[in-house]
C-alpha cells in the first residue's frame, strides 16, 4: 500500500468534516505568523516547532482555559499535515474530530495536542506514526 498525498483538487471535494479542523489549523497558522513571527508551512518537520511551542506555554504556567483554542487549532494543524503527507481524511461525531488514515486507522491529533500540554505525547510522533505504513501480519 503506497501512501498518496493529497492534491489540490482533492482538497477542495472534501468531505464536510474536514470544513471546521481545516479553518482551525488555517487560524492558528495566520496566528503564528502574525504574532510570533513562527512560519507553519504543513511539514511534518515544522512540528517540531508545534511541540516545542506547547512545551513553551506549558512552561510558562499558562492556564489550560487560555490555550485551549490554541491547543485545538495546533491538533488540527497536525491533522491537517498527516492528511496533506499520507492521504488522510477528517472524520468527526458527536463534535469531536479524528484522521483516518488510508489503512483505516484513526488518530486524535487534537487530543495529543491536549496531551502534549500536558507534559505527555507528542504531534511530531503522532504524525510519524500516521504516516508511516503499519507492519503487515
Amino acid at each position: 500500500m503506497t501512501a498518496q498525498t493529497t492534491t489540490p483538487e482533492q482538497q477542495h471535494a472534501r468531505p464536510s468534516a474536514a470544513a471546521r479542523p481545516v479553518r482551525w489549523a488555517a487560524d492558528v497558522v495566520a496566528t503564528m505568523r502574525e504574532g510570533a513571527r513562527v512560519r507553519l508551512d504543513y511539514s511534518a518537520q515544522s512540528l517540531w516547532q508545534v511541540d516545542r511551542i506547547i512545551d513553551d506555554l506549558r512552561r510558562e504556567n499558562t492556564p489550560y482555559a487560555a490555550v485551549e483554542g490554541v491547543l485545538r487549532g495546533f491538533g488540527a494543524y497536525a491533522g491537517e499535515v498527516i492528511a496533506r503527507q499520507g492521504g488522510a481524511e477528517w472524520w468527526a461525531s458527536g463534535g469531536d474530530h479524528w484522521i483516518r488514515t488510508p489503512d483505516g486507522r484513526l488518530w486524535d491529533p487534537i487530543e495529543e495536542a491536549r496531551h502534549r500540554f500536558a507534559g505527555e505525547g507528542s504531534l511530531r510522533l503522532l504524525c510519524r506514526d500516521a504516516t508511516e505504513r503499519p507492519p503487515r501480519g
